[in-house]
Order: structure tokens, then C-alpha cells, then sequence
């Protein structure tokens, strides 16, 4: 019998709209895609890419820890960006948070994303360990 179990992370800011922090099924935690904001929902990092990169993934890092989880155990990433020539920017944010781990990855240029003024926006899926 499959479990599914929806998680809502403190610290995170309250979703805008109908969805969880993350969803663990079938062996497998699913985030939703984390944007630059924190508690409050207000923008971190300002107009500064590298710094909205690092605030998600210390978001993601709280939402994985919560599920069980670090990025070790991550298998896929998606990364939304209103500009991709920033991708060589946020590239070594990501080898910091990853170190050797090599997850699958896509990268997508967008028009905006929800919260004004943010540039990045990720999600990601990680085994969870057993």
C-alpha cells in the first residue's frame, strides 16, 4: 500500500496558493518549486541572483531536512530562470550546495514568476532514505 504524506515546513512562507512545502510518495519527496522570499514572503537577496540562489536552497535545505532528506539524496532538479545568461552565476552556488552529487537537471528561461522582482525559482526530487 503507497503512503502519501504532505509536509508544511516552519519557516517557510505560507504558499500563495493550493500546495505544500513538499509531498513524500512512493519512496520519493517531491518540493514544490522554492522561491527567494522568506517567512513573510518578502524578496530576499534584491536584484542580486546569486543571492536569491543561495536563499533557495537554504529553503530547500530546510524543506529536504524536514522530508528526511539532504541534497546527497536529490535525483532531480528544475531550475526556472527569467534569464538564463544568469546560469553561470547561480552554477557555483549550486556546486557549493551539491558538492560531488550530481543530479539530473533542467534548466528553463521564463517570462516572471509570482513573486515580483525574483529571478530563480527551483524544485526538486529526492530519494528518501530508507
Amino acid at each position: 500500500m503507497s503512503t502519501r504524506r504532505e509536509l508544511r515546513v516552519a519557516g517557510q512562507a505560507e504558499p500563495i496558493s493550493h500546495f505544500t512545502d513538499a509531498v513524500e510518495a512512493g519512496g520519493f519527496l517531491f518540493v514544490s518549486g522554492i522561491v527567494p522570499v522568506d517567512e513573510q514572503r518578502e524578496l530576499v537577496g534584491g536584484d542580486d541572483v546569486v543571492e536569491q540562489a543561495r536563499c533557495v536552497f537554504e529553503n530547500m535545505r530546510a524543506v529536504l531536512a524536514a522530508g528526511g532528506c539532504t541534497f546527497a539524496d536529490v535525483v532531480k532538479v528544475t531550475v526556472y530562470l527569467t534569464d538564463v545568461a544568469d546560469r553561470p552565476l547561480v552554477n557555483p552556488v549550486r556546486q557549493e550546495v551539491f558538492g560531488e552529487i550530481r543530479p539530473a537537471s533542467t534548466l528553463v528561461e521564463i517570462s516572471a514568476l509570482v513573486i515580483p522582482g525574483a529571478k530563480i525559482e527551483i524544485e526538486c526530487v529526492a530519494l528518501v532514505p530508507s
